[in-house]
């Protein structure tokens, strides 16, 4: 049986530049309470705020909404 390598890409400007945001608004609070305000489990946002995954057009609609946001609050000189 052959084992699948990931390879991971390195991250787009964008996804940089949503994980700074999200990393700049959680600050001191944690992964478990920051995760709640946005809507999506720790894990998620962690992967998110690392670089290790892409977030989709839904899911950054749902962080503006949840943090009241416009998207170029997020993405700025874009």
């Amino acid at each position: 049986m052959k084992h699948l390598e990931t390879v991971q890409t390195p991250p787009n400007p964008l996804e940089k530049q949503l994980a700074q945001f999200l990393k700049g608004r959680r600050q001191e609070e944690t992964y478990a309470v920051f995760a709640k305000k946005v809507g999506l489990p720790p894990s998620t946002l962690f992967r998110i705020e690392n670089c290790q995954q892409s977030a989709s057009l839904k899911l950054i609609y749902q962080i503006m909404k949840r943090l009241k946001v416009a998207l170029t609050d997020i993405f700025k000189g874009v």
